[in-house]
């Protein structure tokens, strides 16, 4: 894949993750956001772990440098954990860099953050706070996408 088709499929996902500011339908579900960004605007599916924590050991991550924010449409990932639907474990939490230091990520609703500032954001009843892991470059997220009619579904 070249960087030209990664920028092609990158620009409609950041444009869809965007047009979902303010929306409560994510919460708790921040590895779906990410995904369907990428997934529905540009019709493929991409192939992580079940959790932001599982994706992340999976792509692997570049350290992040606060002087060199992630490039535009790479998943910025986290540590932390919590309870979903009776289940207590380390699930992490992800979002999608905007390229200039910011992150598009579904917490309590989809929201635009600084990449530093979601370490600091008020969580849920027994969640324990992010702690910023580093990142992972779109190419690799892309690696194996298959093409998806959502539509058909």
């Amino acid at each position: 894949m070249t960087q030209d088709d990664i920028g092609e499929l990158v620009e409609p996902a950041v444009a869809w993750a965007l047009a979902h500011l303010g929306s409560p339908d994510y919460a708790l579900r921040c590895l779906a956001f990410v995904e369907d960004a990428y997934e529905r605007a540009n019709q493929i599916e991409v192939f992580g772990g079940d959790s932001a924590a599982e994706s992340a050991a999976r792509y692997g991550m570049h350290p992040l440098e606060r002087a060199a924010p992630p490039p535009r449409g790479a998943l910025v990932f986290y540590a932390c954990g919590g309870p979903v639907q009776g289940e207590h474990r380390e699930w992490g939490h992800v979002g999608l860099s905007l390229g200039d230091g910011e992150v598009v990520h579904a917490w309590d609703r989809v929201r635009v953050d600084e990449i530093g500032a979601v370490e600091h954001l008020t969580r849920a009843d027994g969640w324990s706070p992010p702690r910023l892991l580093g990142w992972t470059a779109a190419d690799r997220v892309l690696e194996g996408h298959a093409t998806r009619d959502w539509a058909a579904r």
